[in-house]
């Protein structure tokens, strides 16, 4: 059975909304109950991608949606839970929130926008400027709306489209909320002196 990219790519990306129950258990009960419940899910996923890398265990309907790279390597979705752990355990809840929010949506929205309509290659990068531009703005709503500062929402949102465009070397599940988080972080105490 052959599956589109755009197809694919939906459900990889689809894969991301669990981080809207990581919010909920954030919000609702707080968190060292979230942290907990992630760093179980991450000593969870770390064992199923040890016997998926160590012994070349298939596990059905994941397998599919691992990119070429991930499949000899570990998958973008522990670097989310890593992502999300970090931002959660460092910054104040928005801003945690906010990163964990555009990593899904923003990253989503790029990466689709990218697919279909992206026809301005980016040099040195497998991105497109309609991707990362469809991101920005992405960001820039979701920071706009939870954080309620244009500038720190600007900054954000620039910082986690850079870091989705340009940082080629660490997974950008894990540099976006920890960059963009810091960012924020680091705006919020400048505006504040």
């Amino acid at each position: 059975m052959t599956i589109s990219i755009l197809t694919k790519e939906l459900w990889r990306k689809s894969i991301h909304l669990t981080s809207l129950f990581i919010v909920a258990v954030y919000v609702y009960l707080g968190k060292p109950i979230v942290l907990d419940m992630l760093i179980v899910y991450l000593v969870l996923i770390l064992l199923i991608e040890h016997f998926r890398l160590s012994r070349g265990i298939k596990i059905p309907f994941f397998d599919i949606l691992y990119r070429e790279k991930e499949r000899s390597c570990v998958g973008g979705h522990v670097f989310f839970v890593l992502g999300s752990i970090a931002a959660i355990a460092a910054y104040s809840k928005e801003v945690a929130i906010t990163s964990i929010l555009m990593i899904t949506f923003g990253d989503m929205v790029a990466s689709l926008v990218g697919i279909k309509a992206g026809k301005t290659p980016l040099k040195g990068t497998n991105k497109s400027l309609e991707g990362s531009v469809a991101e920005f703005f992405t960001d820039l709503i979701i920071a706009g709306v939870l954080l309620q500062s244009f500038s720190v929402a600007f900054v954000m949102a620039a910082v986690a489209t850079s870091a989705e465009t340009w940082l080629t070397g660490i997974d950008d599940n894990l540099s976006i909320p920890v960059l963009s988080g810091f960012s924020a972080e680091l705006m919020m105490l400048i505006i504040s002196v």
